[in-house]
């Protein structure tokens, strides 16, 4: 199994933002993480990277605990945020260099590795123009390269198609399914439409918990509405943002 997570909980204050999570995920498998405002998305999406320390729980990519391990499991790990930041005045090809030798990556490897995500991101002619002059589309593209430098077997997408035009998802939602041949993504979208187009697999999460956890076209049977009826009875009729 590729990503086990067991148990994890997390509190800031009084607070439980995360609440007892426990799933796997393997290769081949495109998990949609659905949830209203505040249900714990992110901060679970947050620990699965490495980038915050639950109080209680483990996960392991590749039977490598993230937490006790937490470089080497990142080498395995692509992490793509919300609202990426980005250095404008680069050009991506610059970005990724130095991202990849952040990562410890010697100059001969860091080409390669670049060279590699940009082909995979579809960077194209965009590689060589600075950042800024981009549309938010091949933004997007560039902080999803980044992600991909080193060869990660699990990707972690937060909002990798928000603010894009149709023309803009649909490209991004077509380079998705085809990363998704090869590794395990788990992705955290708004959007149910996404969701049924592009997930094998979906997780409703409410107040911390998971409340619901199968197929998309599963989890929408005996809804008038499907998918979006689904949603509205596993969290309350609670506003979904991801």
């Amino acid at each position: 199994m590729l990503l086990e997570v067991d148990g994890l909980k997390k509190r800031f204050g009084k607070r439980v933002a995360v609440d007892g999570v426990s799933f796997s995920l393997d290769v081949g498998e495109i998990l949609g993480f659905l949830g209203p405002n505040g249900a714990g998305k992110t901060t679970t999406m947050r620990i699965l990277a490495g980038y915050l320390e639950p109080d209680e729980g483990a996960c392991k990519v590749f039977n490598i605990d993230v937490l006790e391990e937490r470089g080497r499991a990142q080498t395995r790990i692509g992490y793509l945020p919300e609202g990426n930041p980005l250095y404008g005045e680069m050009t991506p090809w610059a970005y990724l260099r130095f991202i990849a030798e952040t990562r410890g990556m010697r100059k001969d490897e860091a080409r390669t590795a670049v060279r590699r995500a940009a082909q995979d991101a579809r960077l194209g002619d965009a590689i060589e123009r600075p950042i800024e002059t981009l549309s938010k589309g091949y933004r997007r593209r560039v902080g999803l390269a980044a992600a991909l430098l080193p060869e990660p077997m699990l990707l972690i997408l937060d909002e990798p198609t928000d603010g894009l035009d149709p023309n803009q998802r649909e490209a991004v939602r077509d380079l998705i399914r085809r990363l998704g041949q090869e590794r395990a993504i788990i992705l955290s979208t708004h959007s149910l439409e996404e969701v049924a187009a592009v997930c094998t697999r979906a997780i409703v999460i409410n107040e911390g918990r998971i409340v619901a956890d199968g197929p998309p076209a599963k989890l929408a049977e005996g809804h008038a509405d499907g998918l979006e009826g689904a949603f509205k009875a596993l969290t309350g009729g609670q506003e979904r943002v991801a």
